[in-house]
């Protein structure tokens, strides 16, 4: 299945082949590879190099955690995401390690650190989908996670599936066109919402 972004500017190749598929396929993911992926999670930027991002990771393997995490997931998600061979938790930290103040950047920490792990595993050929769509407070419970970190997204990661496998609402979803908004809604100058003389 071909979902590589219709670009209208040049971007490196795994940018425009990433995307968030729900269909994965039985293969299990090892652990020299998990090794790898967050290996380029750790060597991602952060405010004070803080490294405020946290994962708890639950392979198929682990059948006890992987079902424990899947219970956190909105029953949406739950259909599809039982068939990764890994599911996984990031967690930002709310305070600078350093002074104990608020690290407002935290949750962008998060996100710089799971783009490193995801484009890392594009070059692996593993997909990476994360989800909004879960329960923090049971994820806190379940996981007693403490009170200075914020559970922030689930994630699903693991090789590519046949999406003939989904029930059929969702995979319509799978197998719909990418589409993103124009640039010249995105980017601006002078003030918001002026946009960026360069955008088409």
């Amino acid at each position: 299945m071909d979902k590589n972004a219709a670009v209208d500017h040049p971007i490196i190749d795994l940018l425009g082949q990433r995307w968030s598929p729900r269909a994965f396929a039985e293969r299990p993911v090892d652990e020299d590879t998990l090794r790898t992926l967050f290996e380029a999670a750790r060597w991602s930027p952060s405010s004070y190099n803080e490294q405020p991002w946290r994962f708890l990771v639950a392979p198929k393997s682990d059948s006890a955690t992987y079902d424990r995490l899947l219970s956190c997931l909105v029953e949406f998600n739950q259909q599809w995401a039982k068939t990764a061979p890994v599911l996984m938790l990031t967690m930002a930290s709310k305070l600078f390690a350093k002074n104990g103040k608020p690290n407002p950047h935290g949750w962008h920490d998060v996100g710089l650190a799971m783009m490193g792990l995801t484009m890392q595993a594009m070059s692996m050929e593993l997909y990476v989908h994360q989800m909004a769509g879960f329960d923090p407070a049971k994820a806190r419970q379940v996981f007693a996670i403490p009170d200075d970190f914020d559970p922030v997204a689930a994630v699903a990661i693991g090789y590519l599936g046949d999406p003939s496998v989904l029930p059929p609402p969702i995979r319509q979803q799978e197998t719909a066109p990418r589409s993103r908004r124009p640039m010249d809604e995105t980017v601006f100058t002078e003030r918001f919402g002026h946009t960026a003389p360069f955008t088409p």
